[in-house]
């Protein structure tokens, strides 16, 4: 999909709307610059679940009690009240049952839902439930950390302030030593 004409002339119209001349030498190429840009950091629109695990299912002989974790994913996003970016690293681990789930994966369904616009609560919510929808697990459990830019660029205006959701599904809720687990896996 190649950056639309709506896309840039909505980029022409702001840029006029904060005082600029669109038509000026350095902004000639900004519109189709900036509406690229924004068509690659919201792909994630365009992805979906099937596909992008593309039969990446393998039954494996691993005992139903052990963790698999796949921990520092990086991400990056874009706030869906602002469209500010927010960056950071996600964890995530899994109980199989009887099937895991290719390597590199896990960290492709974080980008997934990190490339839409996005609130943190949310991103780390459907990670776990798309993994719960795909591997049929006996559980799964997400850890997303996250630093805003509405939050340091704006408003507040704090550096350094970083916002940890999690999402458990199947045993993790259950189960505390389940949770525990996890965080030692992860160095928490």
């Amino acid at each position: 999909m190649r950056a639309g004409r709506r896309s840039r002339d909505a980029i022409r119209v702001l840029l006029r709307a904060v005082g600029e001349d669109p038509e000026r030498d350095g902004l000639l190429k900004t519109p189709q610059r900036v509406a690229r840009m924004y068509e690659e950091l919201l792909a994630g629109y365009s992805q979906n679940l099937d596909t992008l695990l593309n039969d990446a299912l393998f039954d494996v002989d691993y005992d139903e009690g052990e963790l698999i974790t796949v921990a520092g994913i990086s991400f990056s996003s874009l706030c869906e009240h602002h469209m500010l970016p927010f960056t950071g690293t996600a964890h995530v681990a899994y109980l199989p049952k009887g099937k895991v789930v290719g390597l590199s994966k896990i960290p492709r369904v974080v980008d997934m839902f990190a490339r839409r616009l996005q609130v943190q609560e949310r991103l780390t919510g459907q990670i776990a439930d798309a993994l719960m929808q795909a591997l049929d697990p006996r559980g799964v459990m997400v850890m997303v950390e996250g630093a805003h830019s509405c939050c340091s660029l704006r408003g507040v205006k704090k550096q350094g302030v970083n916002m940890v959701t999690t999402a458990r599904r199947g045993a993790f809720r259950e189960q505390g030593e389940l949770r525990e687990a996890f965080y030692r896996q992860i160095g928490r």
